[in-house]
């Protein structure tokens, strides 16, 4: 039995919350393509819309899911925001050896 974790959520991140827990919910599982853009899409309106929010990055450390959709739409201007410095380089760096690997002939 998985344990019970109670948030105090502001009323304006509700649907976020919703979005994001129906999102860790089909985690793992087979589902239809078109259902799964929906609720993504769905919550990327609600990631846009708060984004600023104070309570946003402690909601994104219950809903890894959802962390994972704000850091991909973050990552075109701001890298990967959620993680350390430190990992998020190192993480760079090894990308740009595995690409210059490929290249090589």
């Amino acid at each position: 039995m998985q344990p019970v974790v109670k948030l105090a959520v502001p009323n304006e991140l509700l649907p976020l919350v919703r979005f994001a827990q129906l999102l860790q919910g089909l985690e793992g599982r087979l589902v239809d393509a078109h259902q799964y853009r929906v609720l993504v899409q769905r919550l990327t309106a609600q990631l846009d819309e708060h984004q600023a929010h104070e309570a946003l990055p402690g909601l994104l450390d219950h809903f890894p899911a959802a962390a994972e959709v704000y850091e991909n739409l973050q990552y075109g201007h701001a890298g990967l925001v959620r993680v350390p410095l430190e990992m998020s380089l190192t993480s760079e760096l090894a990308v740009r050896e595995l690409l210059d690997r490929v290249r090589k002939p």
